[in-house]
């Protein structure tokens, strides 16, 4: 069955989405961009702050679900610019240090909101 993760820790969904679905046994989370719980927008910031900032907000969804980094099967992250990609790259591998899960890294033709990253990931709860 079908459930709703949902965490003050992260933005709020601001359209037709759930922060996160999960089934008890896989989570998969909406794309999370570089803003703050509180709403502030970081679509400014350089990438690898931007990078962080989304990587939190998943990290919070996670958690919510039941799930943590280590958990992460498969994450998908979406460029404004792949040019970033090496910037995005180093701030990535501080939350993936051992055993990185799988992932696809590409360039988008645009993101919400004008920022320069959004990540999405699909993990096995605990």
């Amino acid at each position: 069955m079908k459930e709703i993760v949902s965490t003050d820790e992260a933005p709020a969904a601001v359209g037709a989405y759930s922060q996160a679905t999960t089934n008890g046994d896989v989570v998969f989370t909406a794309g999370q961009i570089p803003l703050t719980p509180d709403g502030d927008l970081r679509a400014d910031a350089p990438i690898d702050e931007q990078t962080d900032l989304a990587l939190s907000n998943l990290e919070a969804v996670l958690a919510e679900a039941g799930a943590g980094m280590d958990d992460v099967l498969k994450v998908t992250v979406f460029l404004a610019d792949i040019e970033d990609f090496d910037e995005m790259n180093e701030t990535y591998a501080t939350y993936f240090d051992e055993e990185p899960p799988a992932r696809s890294a590409v360039q988008a033709g645009a993101l919400p909101k004008g920022v320069g990253v959004e990540i999405e990931a699909i993990a096995s709860v605990e």
